[in-house]
């Protein structure tokens, strides 16, 4: 399946030393920069066709957290696997290399917390947002946390699912995108990564260390970045929802409606988490235009 990658994936890899983790990233195409952040259990292939869309006018940089992708995937010994590592990692990377003042982020999933951590620290770099199927704050009251992810975040069970069979990152890439299923090598590149024990260790890490009540782990931060994204609701943002997301449901899409309605706002009732990937013949040159008029 490796050798099928390149065909799917046609980047060169790029690196960074984090204290002697290797941090992989893409660096495609010049011009204005937009910043794409993945979540869990997908990695940088999940923004593969919008950067080929993008690189010919903009310089598209994508990195892979670690423990995902073509990132290090080391021990809990060498690598905290918390959210804000997540967000000095990105700063790291981003004061690494030589951008414009300004850029686009463009977020799904975990992508939102730990991109929009990175922003509330940063307004002044922020030009405008892509918001897809994600949360910049805590789980709306009216959102049951999902049992699935509950067994994986607080049981053995779960754990052994996780790290044991692959569970979460499987059944993503069977679940996560509805109008346009992924054909079995798309699944298989998706899940291509996480092949071992050690391997599936972010995947787990991402689910355990989700807040959901006040004295949880980095919960203060969740709110602290809830409280600092309003500072932006006079930039331009693009919201695509695939509303068969059974986890980013419309609950959190009601709530970045209500914190930024004036957002565009593009929603899919029969599409799901990947949306992306499962509207990609409509999403992409959205967010094409998008980016021209705004």
């Amino acid at each position: 399946m490796k050798s099928r990658l390149a065909e799917h994936y046609p980047f060169k890899s790029n690196y960074l030393d984090l204290d002697g983790v290797n941090y992989h990233y893409l660096d495609e195409g010049s011009g204005p920069t937009v910043v794409m952040l993945h979540g869990n259990p997908s990695w940088s292939f999940y923004y593969r066709n919008l950067v080929l869309a993008l690189r010919g006018s903009h310089r598209c940089i994508v990195p892979d957290h670690i423990g995902c992708g073509l990132s290090d995937k080391p021990g809990d010994d060498r690598y905290d696997y918390t959210l804000p590592r997540r967000v000095a990692d990105l700063e790291r990377l981003l004061d690494s290399l030589e951008l414009p003042q300004k850029l686009t982020l463009v977020v799904h999933d975990w992508g939102g917390m730990i991109g929009m951590a990175w922003a509330v620290r940063h307004p002044e770099r922020i030009e405008r947002l892509v918001i897809l199927n994600t949360a910049a704050f805590p789980l709306p009251a009216a959102k049951p946390f999902p049992l699935a992810l509950r067994i994986c975040r607080d049981t053995w069970l779960g754990t052994l699912l996780v790290r044991g069979f692959n569970a979460f990152s499987r059944g993503a890439a069977r679940v996560g995108c509805k109008r346009n299923p992924l054909s079995p090598e798309l699944r298989a590149l998706y899940e291509l990564p996480y092949d071992s024990w050690q391997n599936r260790i972010a995947t787990l890490r991402f689910v355990q260390d989700i807040p959901l009540q006040p004295g949880d782990r980095n919960y203060d931060l969740i709110c602290d970045v809830s409280d600092g994204i309003g500072q932006f609701d006079t930039l331009p943002m693009l919201i695509c929802w695939g509303e068969k997301d059974f986890v980013f449901d419309r609950h959190f899409l009601a709530e970045w409606q209500r914190r930024f309605p004036a957002a565009e706002l593009h929603r899919y009732p029969d599409a799901g988490h990947y949306i992306l990937e499962d509207m990609q013949k409509e999403i992409i040159p959205i967010v094409l235009n998008f980016m021209n008029k705004s």
